[in-house]
Formats: C-alpha cells, structure tokens, sequence
C-alpha cells in the first residue's frame, strides 16, 4: 500500500497548496509519501523542498493511473467535484482532505485538515514551517513585495502604478517568467531571487503579497504582512487574515496601501499559532 499526497498547482494557479504539501511532508519525516502534482516543472524541482519523491501528472483524473486500489491519499484541489471527490474516498483506503473554506463540511469516509474547522477525525491549524517561527536573525529589508509565482497575464506590470513611490525589495517568484523577468529587475534594482524566498520573508519588516501562505509564514517570522487581494484568486483566506488583524488591499487600492503603511508600526497582529507538529502527528495517526 503507498501513500500519496496531490496537490493542484502550476503556473496559473500559483504555488501555494505546493508550499503547504513540502511544509507538511518535511514534518511528517521519514514517512514514505509520493507527491503528486499537476505541474511536472514543480514535480522536477521538489526535492529543492525536501520533498523525496515527486511525479507530475497532469490532471487529478489521472491519479489512478500512478496509484492502485486501496492506497492512502492526502488530497490538497478544488477540481474534484462531488460525485468525483465521492469516487476519491471509495478508491483509496485513507482520504486526507485539506480544506481553506469556513463552511466546509467533513463527509462520512475521509480526514480532514482545516484552519476553521474542528471535530472529529478534524485536524485544524496551518501549516507552516517550524523554521520561521524560529527566526531570530535580523530584519534589514524594510519593505519586500511578492506578488506570488503565477502571473500569466502579467497583472505585477499592469499594476505598476500601485508600487508607485515605494522603495521596496522586489522577490521573484518561480516562473518569472518568460521575457518577463529581466524587465522586472531592471525596474526593481532591489530585488531577490526566487530561491532566497523563505529568507526574504523572514529579513522583510514589511512583506506585502498576495499569496496567503507568504502571509502565514511572514506572520510567523514576525514580519508585519499585508495581504492583496487579487481578482483571480479565492477569497476563502480572509476571514482566516482578518482574525488575525492583517491588513486586505482590495483592487489594488493605492491610497488605501499608503494608509496602511503609515499606520502598520501601530497595528497589533494576533500570533499565529505553531500547528505544524500536530498536523503531521494527525496525519500519522490517520494513515496508521
């Protein structure tokens, strides 16, 4: 019996549900777990994670043709709908599904990771790594933006003017991106390479992005976060960040972010809770 670990991601979806499975599967330890992904770029690169194994496959339809009858699953995807998530439960042994939205229900025949839910066979927290709690080195990067690692139709570009007067670091992300890049540093002389990711959000005083696990992890390495909320990505994070008391820039609202800004030493952020441990303790025992 294998175990496998899907996760829907790629170039115009962005690398968040990718980051959350390497923070889990480097937690879980030795635990032998595939990762499938539906980018076979980042399936390539995974061990840069820490992730052992890894085999893109396209399409979560075709995960039976890597996994057999009876295996166990964590599944990280809003593809499946409900008669095929229904399919996903029956097929494998063990279903770990993780979910980022408030009114969510368990079914019957799975597990369930959640940052809102709890109860039974529910484990609730988020996942982020243990090494961004543990930053305790300096913040000399007083202001750094991520955009996130999707940006297909360049909307960084077309919003150029909401940046507008802000000597800020710029960090790149995995696919930047094309012709897209060069251009990018040229703009942005201050600027980080995709691998110095994890450091740039742990030096930034200030980490502006508009990708939500960016957000945990600045939040969790002390940094004072403020979220954009982009057109094309899911709202089910917000009432996660304002529990929280992050800052949300919607429309890339300039006055409003110059408000922010000017006001961030003063804003109280609530801590984020170390859940990582006890996320990969439940998943074990789940599997088990």
């Amino acid at each position: 019996m294998q175990t496998y670990y899907y996760v829907h991601t790629g170039h115009r979806i962005g690398l968040d549900r990718f980051r959350r499975a390497a923070t889990i599967i480097r937690a879980l330890g030795d635990l032998d777990i595939t990762l499938l992904t539906s980018d076979y770029r980042i399936a390539q690169c995974a061990r840069d994670f820490g992730v052992k194994k890894s085999v893109g496959v396209d399409v979560v339809r075709n995960i039976p043709q890597i996994s057999h009858h009876g295996d166990q699953i964590i599944f990280d995807s809003t593809e499946a709908n409900p008669i095929m998530m229904e399919d996903i439960r029956e097929y494998f042994s063990t279903c770990i599904r993780v979910s980022d939205q408030q009114e969510d229900q368990k079914a019957t025949n799975e597990y369930l990771l959640s940052p809102y839910l709890e109860g039974e066979e529910i484990c609730k927290g988020v996942a982020v790594d243990k090494s961004f709690f543990e930053y305790k080195g300096v913040k000399d990067i007083e202001i750094s933006y991520f955009f996130g690692d999707d940006d297909y139709e360049k909307d960084l570009e077309k919003n150029f003017s909401f940046l507008e007067g802000l000597e800020l670091n710029l960090q790149l992300g995995f696919y930047y991106f094309l012709d897209y890049e060069e251009m990018l540093k040229q703009k942005y002389q201050t600027h980080t390479e995709f691998e110095e990711y994890e450091e740039t959000i742990m030096r930034s005083k200030v980490y502006i992005t508009a990708s939500p696990q960016a957000i945990l992890e600045a939040l969790a390495s002390n940094s004072k976060p403020i979220y954009i909320q982009r057109e094309d990505y899911t709202q089910e994070f917000i009432p996660l960040f304002e529990s929280l008391n992050i800052p949300i820039i919607y429309n890339y609202n300039k006055e409003k972010l110059s408000e922010t800004l000017a006001t961030i030493s003063d804003r109280k952020y609530h801590e984020i809770s170390f859940d990582i441990e006890n996320i990969a303790n439940f998943i074990k025992n789940s599997l088990n």
